[in-house]
């Protein structure tokens, strides 16, 4: 049989788990929260980032003689085993909630506050020895610790995203070197259009996904502004003068990151602008991504009835009705991730939206979304590179063959039979299914000698002088 303390906050007394080190609030944030199942524990990089921003508050608050020196290094302590990964099973509630943040702060206020009574000796919830509010929360309120610590987990993910975005850049780039002497029918609206070789195909996707990388980093660094010091709205009230800056810079050693101060905290306080342009980032490479999925899967297509370009690796039998059927299930799966990142920057765009006065009350959602988006697509990327990309060939003769029986090398004679003839001949090619290069020859438009020359597909992969 479990064994529970009581605790005090403004609305009564309520039972916690003895053991547990959250107190009161937090367990009011579990009884009245049971929303997404998500809870604050699957989201280790938020914990720590709390840590960090305690920590530095504790710290900026001993430097100002606010802090006697023994609690703030007992703070600081369990600060750190925090940002070391421990503890995070103390943190239970739903990353969706109601108070604007004030149940996350509270928890982690309760945790570090409880962890430093048993430090000194004491038993879980003796606070005035330390106290989650006067001592752990000291200088601060939800409304500055909250969204700076939301900022600081996702500058942290933001580098764990961006690495796996590289690695997937090198692995397109590696197989873009590898078939580069594969030649294909290029095509649009899913037409043929001209020849060009499946690695410039397998490059463009490379280089299509390497431009995010600097379009997420330089979104991210927006998150390096702070309004620690703000507390409740943005006017500094209980925070002593030099707070906001000194702290900044404290949270900056902690962090490794060039933190700032906000120039204006009362403008910072509601604002989510950030969020809103970063959202748009992993948005812009969710689209992306999955463009290049469902070009994965249309190569991929057939095999007797479709293109047939490229083999995917095969993942797992594709039908419970249809013997032999493998279907293209990793580039499926990373397309979905990608809607799911499409409908979370919706809804961070509605919860940016819905900021009122001085305080935006929608954090909770709109920093699940951004760190679900964050996390889904790192993993998305790196499932597509390890279960797909690394493992993908291409069926060089087939490739080939469809480019010799393609209408579409017809326009490599534009410049010179012109166009109404060039029609003409892809027209009669269409309708009596003889080859371009046959009626060419039948017409006498050109020498063999000089559409052997213009119809060779290496001369039709790059500009030439005509």
């Amino acid at each position: 049989m479990q064994n529970f303390r009581n605790e005090t906050d403004l609305l009564g007394t309520l039972q916690v788990p003895a053991n547990a080190y959250y107190g009161v609030q937090t367990q009011r944030a579990i009884d009245n929260f049971k929303i997404s199942g998500q809870k604050l524990s699957s989201y280790p990089h938020f914990i720590a980032a709390l840590g960090m921003v305690k920590k530095a508050a504790a710290k900026t608050n001993f430097e100002l003689g606010l802090l006697e020196e023994n609690l703030y290094h007992k703070i600081a302590e369990t600060c750190d085993e925090l940002i070391a990964g421990k503890l995070h099973g103390e943190f239970p509630i739903d990353m969706i909630q109601g108070g604007a943040g004030t149940s996350v702060n509270m928890n982690a206020n309760e945790v570090i506050a409880n962890r430093v009574l048993e430090k000194l000796g004491k038993e879980k919830g003796d606070y005035q020895f330390c106290s989650p509010n006067d001592h752990v929360n000291l200088s601060q309120s939800t409304n500055d610790a909250y969204p700076t610590s939301i900022k600081i987990a996702l500058l942290n993910m933001n580098l764990e995203l961006v690495e796996k975005l590289k690695k997937t850049v090198i692995a397109f780039r590696e197989k873009g070197n590898e078939f580069s002497g594969v030649i294909k029918m290029g095509r649009t609206q899913l037409q043929d259009a001209v020849p060009m070789t499946l690695g410039q195909e397998f490059e463009a996707f490379a280089e299509n996904l390497e431009e995010d990388i600097s379009k997420l980093n330089a979104n991210a660094n927006l998150f390096v502004e702070i309004n620690m010091g703000a507390t409740a709205i943005g006017t500094g009230l209980n925070a002593p003068v030099g707070y906001a800056k000194l702290c900044a810079k404290n949270l900056a050693q902690i962090s490794g990151f060039p933190i700032i101060s906000a120039k204006n905290l009362v403008e910072a306080t509601p604002d989510t602008g950030s969020y809103v342009i970063y959202s748009s980032a992993m948005k812009r490479l969710a689209v992306k991504l999955s463009k290049i999925c469902n070009d994965l899967r249309l190569l991929a297509s057939g095999p007797r009835a479709g293109l047939f370009e490229i083999n995917l690796p095969p993942m797992q039998p594709g039908s419970s009705i249809m013997p032999g059927k493998v279907n293209p299930v990793i580039p499926e799966v990373v397309n979905q991730v990608c809607y799911k990142v499409i409908g979370n920057d919706l809804t961070v765009t509605f919860a940016a939206e819905a900021g009122q006065l001085q305080l935006n009350v929608m954090e909770p959602v709109l920093s699940h979304a951004i760190m679900e988006s964050n996390i889904f697509l790192g993993n998305a990327l790196d499932t597509l590179r390890e279960k797909c990309v690394n493992g993908i060939t291409a069926n060089k003769e087939n490739c080939l063959n469809m480019v010799k029986h393609s209408i579409g090398i017809v326009t490599a004679l534009n410049p010179y039979i012109g166009y109404k003839n060039s029609t003409e001949i892809a027209k009669e090619a269409l309708e009596t299914g003889k080859s371009v290069y046959d009626l060419v020859l039948e017409k006498g438009v050109l020498s063999q000698e000089k559409l052997d020359q213009i119809l060779d597909p290496e001369n039709m992969l790059k500009p030439h002088q005509l």
